[in-house]
Order: structure tokens, then C-alpha cells, then sequence
């Protein structure tokens, strides 16, 4: 049997009477950032406190950050995405958990807090090599002037720290973006699942995986020229220089 290709497809109305395919595939496309960025504040945030606990002194910290880059590193992605979604709603409070699963973007929330649990034991690891490839004299040098360790971190270890590990830091960003397609298993209404649902209802499966495929490429070469210019400007001498 013969494909009968139609590119013309994106222009055609969407069977709700809401829009053209491509409208859909751009309104799917405005989730999956909106997604990524929520996702990546939360990878970001709580990668950076579990990265730092790795690299303190107390062997409590240390087993608490390793413990918790081991459970979320070692669950598949889907599997969290799903506990978030079925599995903790039903363990809060009867009214709490009721509340929660009649959200409006409870697929939404519940997708941004898998990802960015998920993403941010993949950071933690890069802020913690970040943090121990510094020379030792930076941190003896902050108790020196009197610094305690959290002035030690703020004014010193971190800024450069951050820097060195830039260009790490923008593949785990791509990262976040492109894991934002399994959200589709539980309902969030991004790019991929906009593509699919387009493909189930026009039967132009190429067209449509080829229109999403196109647009994360362009997506992903966007920030990654963003984060080039960036690097270059944030690059230290001596540690990330000329990557």
C-alpha cells in the first residue's frame, strides 16, 4: 500500500474546530518549554543543595546526597513520572489527595516534579565534580579570612564552580527538555503528544513525527548557540578554556 503524503496537512482544522494542526503543534511546543523551564528551576535548585551537601565534611550530609543521586539516578524516568501521578496523591490526606487529583494541571505539576526530582541527581553530580575540581587552597583560603562555610560556598567555591561546569550544565539542560516527552503517558499535552494525537487523527504519521522532530532540533540549536555565547563569557581561564 502507497503513503500518500500531504504536507499540506499542518493547515488543515484540527477535529475539535480549535485551530490548524500547526496551531496545535506550536501550542504543544509552548508546554514543553514551560515544562523544561519549571522542571530545570526545580533540577537546579535542589541538584545544587544535594551537590553541596556531597562535598561537606559531615558523613551525614555526605550519605543523604549519595543516597538521594542514587534513588532518583537509578529510577527510570516513566516509573517516577507515574508515582508522582498515581501513587502520592493517594497517600496524602483523603482531602488533600481528592484536591490534588482534581487539578485542572495536576498532569502538568505532577510531570514538572518528576522531571526536575529526576534531572536534579543529574546536576548534583555535575555540581559536586564542579565543587571538588577546585584547588583546595580556595577553600583553606576562605577560613584563612574568617569566612564560615556557607560564605565559603556563597562568595568563593560556588561562582567559580558554576562556571567550570557551564558546559555540562547545558547538556543537562537539553536533557530536561527532550525528557519532557514522556509526560505524555499522563496526560500533559506537549509537543510529542500534540504530534500524536495529530498522526491518530489525519493518518500522516511522517508528516507529524517529522514536524516534531524538526521542531526539537531547531529547539535544541537555539539553546544550544544561547549557551555557547554564554560559556565563552563565563569560561576561566585554565579550566574550560577553548571548550
Amino acid at each position: 500500500m502507497n503513503y500518500n503524503w500531504n504536507w499540506g496537512i499542518f493547515w488543515d482544522q484540527t477535529p475539535d474546530a480549535t485551530g490548524t494542526y500547526f496551531g496545535s503543534l506550536m501550542s504543544g511546543l509552548q508546554v514543553t518549554i514551560l515544562l523544561a523551564l519549571c522542571a530545570w528551576f526545580i533540577a537546579f535548585v535542589m541538584g545544587s543543595l544535594i551537590g553541596i551537601m556531597r562535598t561537606l565534611p559531615a558523613r551525614w550530609a555526605v550519605f543523604v546526597g549519595n543516597a538521594y543521586i542514587e534513588m532518583f539516578r537509578n529510577i527510570p524516568l516513566l516509573v517516577q513520572l507515574f508515582i508522582w501521578f498515581f501513587v502520592v496523591p493517594e497517600l496524602l490526606p483523603g482531602d488533600l489527595g481528592i484536591w490534588i487529583k482534581q487539578l485542572r494541571n495536576g498532569p502538568f505539576i505532577a510531570a514538572m516534579l518528576g522531571l526536575g526530582f529526576y534531572m536534579s541527581s543529574r546536576v548534583a553530580a555535575q555540581i559536586t565534580a564542579g565543587i571538588n575540581a577546585l584547588p583546595k587552597g580556595q577553600r583553606m583560603a576562605g577560613t584563612a579570612i574568617g569566612l564560615t562555610t556557607w560564605q565559603t560556598y556563597r562568595y568563593i567555591l560556588l561562582p567559580l564552580a558554576y562556571r567550570i561546569i557551564f558546559p555540562p550544565l547545558t547538556s543537562e539542560f537539553l536533557n530536561t527538555i527532550k525528557n519532557t516527552a514522556p509526560a505524555l503517558t499522563i496526560g500533559v499535552l506537549e509537543l510529542t503528544a500534540r504530534a500524536r494525537s495529530m498522526q491518530e487523527f489525519s493518518f500522516q504519521v511522517f508528516e507529524a513525527f517529522s514536524a516534531a522532530a524538526a521542531i526539537y532540533l531547531v529547539l535544541s540549536a537555539v539553546v544550544t548557540i544561547g549557551m555557547r555565547i554564554l560559556e565563552k563569557r563565563l569560561a576561566i581561564p585554565g579550566f574550560n578554556e577553548g571548550k
